[in-house]
């Protein structure tokens, strides 16, 4: 299996983690002009999606079978019927299993190519923030607030995160990882319609500096 992938070098080394041998064949780069030139490949990843439609425009002009881009926020529109999206955020690539969603009969191409790269695809609703982020963000957005509140300090939340729940990271090195501006983004949107996501004063201020 060919598979054209637009990434810069951290986003390719998780998607690959430990996997040295893969059975795909990987073209990589981190700008899509320079993939031109491999046009028909079995699938087309963007880990670096920027969430336009000419984006989109450019991507299908690669003639891939199968596109699949990064993209947490937002979910897919009717023009997209034949795009998957996945969660792509830092520190989730590197996982066994990624998060994915679209339409039913691009499914098991979907597998296939991630089966190549030794993951698993998890099949999930076309919401906003699948399922993985939102968990993640409500966590970060839990220590803003208690941060706020001088319950403790980042450190301390922290370390206390991952020896009392054994999470890879704590909340506010997590932040940092996935970017606080996508933390928030998707709290911001999640909050329209759920009040419980709404983005701590804290964190706001901080995504929004």
């Amino acid at each position: 299996m060919k598979i054209v992938l637009l990434a810069n070098k951290e986003q390719k080394e998780e998607l690959i983690a430990g996997n040295k041998e893969i059975s795909a064949e990987l073209i990589w780069s981190d700008e899509l002009a320079s993939l031109q030139n491999n046009k028909g490949a079995d699938a087309c990843i963007d880990l670096l999606f920027n969430n336009t439609s000419e984006r989109i425009s450019d991507l299908r002009q690669l003639e891939s079978t199968i596109v699949i881009i990064n993209s947490v926020l937002p979910p897919l529109s009717k023009s997209d019927n034949d795009i998957i999206r996945i969660n792509g955020w830092n520190t989730f690539l590197k996982r066994q299993t990624i998060e994915g969603a679209g339409d039913e009969s691009l499914k098991e191409k979907a597998e296939a190519v991630f089966s190549s790269l030794h993951k698993k695809l998890e099949w999930v609703p076309d919401i906003a923030g699948f399922i993985s982020p939102r968990v993640v963000a409500s966590i970060i957005n839990e220590a803003y607030f208690a941060l706020q509140e001088e319950v403790s300090s980042k450190d301390e939340i922290d370390t206390a995160m991952k020896l009392g729940t054994n999470y890879p990271y704590g909340p506010f090195e997590w932040s940092k990882k996935i970017g606080l501006h996508n933390i928030y983004a998707l709290l911001k949107t999640l909050s329209a319609a759920e009040g419980r996501y709404v983005p701590a004063e804290l964190l706001t201020r901080e995504a929004t500096v």
